[in-house]
């Protein structure tokens, strides 16, 4: 199995969109993907994007992404935040996760941020197993998610 972990590039939208919708579906919140697809492209890649992404490509297939973008705290200064981690249920237990990880780390540390944030569902947890295997992570139940949507 050939492994590459590489930036997200326009051609690759496609592809992430069909994972959006596997993540939808597997958060039983298909109907809650409104993102249009030229919207989604231009988001990322246009003039002025606000989303970066590190897709994982097994055997030349796009089988995971990191999709993410800054986040500034008055208290921190500029963090990333990691709005999806996904590898597609067939490739995982392949360590795809922890590279995609690992690549968002260097990153971050690139870019200088002051660190990295995500939220995981409480009851995902294949996906909380999988972060508390990464060194120095914590988790937080002092905050409560609130949001409008237009």
């Amino acid at each position: 199995m050939n492994i590459i972990i590489r930036k997200a590039l326009p051609e690759d939208c496609t592809r992430m969109m069909e994972l959006i919708h596997e993540l939808a579906v597997y958060e039983k919140a298909p109907e809650q993907v409104t993102v249009n697809f030229d919207h989604f492209v231009n988001s990322g890649f246009g003039d002025d994007p606000v989303w970066w992404a590190f897709v994982a490509e097994v055997d030349g297939k796009v089988e995971g992404f990191a999709l993410w973008y800054i986040r500034y705290s008055t208290w921190k200064g500029q963090r990333m935040y990691l709005e999806d981690l996904l590898v597609t249920e067939k490739m995982r237990g392949h360590g795809i996760g922890k590279l995609l990880f690992d690549a968002l780390i260097e990153e971050c540390k690139a870019q200088q941020f002051s660190g990295m944030m995500w939220q995981v569902l409480d009851w995902n947890e294949p996906a909380i197993n999988f972060y508390k295997k990464l060194p120095g992570v914590q988790f937080d139940g002092e905050w409560v998610n609130c949001s409008i949507n237009f």
